[in-house]
């Protein structure tokens, strides 16, 4: 069984600026592959060149078994794609939008309501199928987005973005949907920013600056990336901790997670070092406790290394 996406030095230009810059990955078939980063990290220009809604600068890559460069309208119909801002029409109920993009995939007519009724039930959607699509939340809206993207039953998927600006819950909920498409067989290529939603990918790749900065499974990136101990410090003086940790030999990484600290240490050193430490800087009630890291860990390990050097 051949990749549904393999990706071979990938590139796309603006003028001088490099948006994507030799990117290359391979995505298995029936599995969800992430492409994690911060904004302008180029996950959407890439995401747009694999569908075939742009043309690529360098390198190449197929998608579902066609070439990118010469075979997109193929592609296109080969696959399903969810943007990243909600495309549909606000003034039409949500059923009716899902039957006008029924027409606009070529669904038969005698097959429209019997597909628009999978759709529904799939999303979670049918209690709200005759409200209109602008008085659905957002995290409901992103459902009939995605339903729209599904109804021509594409194995291959592409969500830019899909749970952006969405509360907690229904992302926990969209994510449940993208799990019962792959156990029946789909492929998911997703973007995100959200760095705790990649635990829920097959693969991550991690983008920066248009490059792929890392790629691996999640516990294979915080392996390499997080090979010693991983400790959490909280107290009410972060910035004065970071710097009490600076000049320590077994101190590897230490950077600031909101009003805490999280510091590395090299592999085999212990945690009483960071505790002596804080201690002699008048910060004995500091509390230290290890943890397992997170991929946000592991991305700001990486751009740290990325940039020259580890933050301090």
């Amino acid at each position: 069984m051949s990749d549904a996406i393999v990706a071979e030095k990938l590139t796309r230009r603006f003028g001088s600026f490099v948006a994507v810059d030799e990117v290359s990955f391979v995505v298995p078939r029936g599995s969800v592959f992430g492409l994690l980063g911060a904004n302008g990290a180029g996950k959407s220009t890439t995401i747009r060149m694999l569908c075939g809604l742009l043309a690529p600068s360098g390198g190449r890559a197929r998608v579902a078994g066609f070439d990118v460069a010469s075979e997109a309208e193929s592609i296109k119909r080969s696959i399903g794609y969810m943007s990243q801002k909600f495309s549909l029409y606000e003034d039409l109920t949500v059923r009716e939008n899902i039957e006008f993009y029924s027409g606009l995939y070529g669904i038969p007519k005698n097959r429209v309501h019997r597909e628009s009724d999978r759709v529904l039930a799939l999303t979670g959607l049918g209690e709200r199928s005759r409200e209109l699509a602008k008085e659905l939340p957002g995290g409901y809206r992103q459902r009939l987005a995605l339903g729209c993207a599904l109804l021509h039953r594409p194995q291959l998927l592409f969500l830019d973005e899909p749970t952006a600006g969405v509360d907690p819950l229904a992302r926990r909920i969209f994510w449940d949907i993208i799990y019962d498409l792959t156990a029946a067989g789909a492929t998911v290529l997703v973007t995100t920013h959200y760095l705790d939603e990649a635990e829920y990918c097959s693969t991550v790749s991690l983008m920066r600056d248009g490059r792929m900065v890392a790629a691996g499974t999640p516990g294979e990136l915080k392996a390499a990336h997080h090979p010693g101990l991983l400790l959490e410090i909280e107290c009410g003086e972060p910035d004065r901790a970071m710097k009490a940790l600076g000049g320590i030999q077994a101190v590897e990484a230490a950077a600031l997670f909101g009003s805490r600290l999280h510091v590395t240490l090299v592999p085999g050193a212990r945690a009483e070092i960071v505790g002596a430490a804080l201690a002699a800087a008048g910060l004995a009630q500091a509390r230290v406790q290890a943890i397992r890291p997170s991929l946000e860990d592991v991305f700001i390990r990486v751009v740290s290394e990325k940039q020259g050097g580890v933050e301090r």
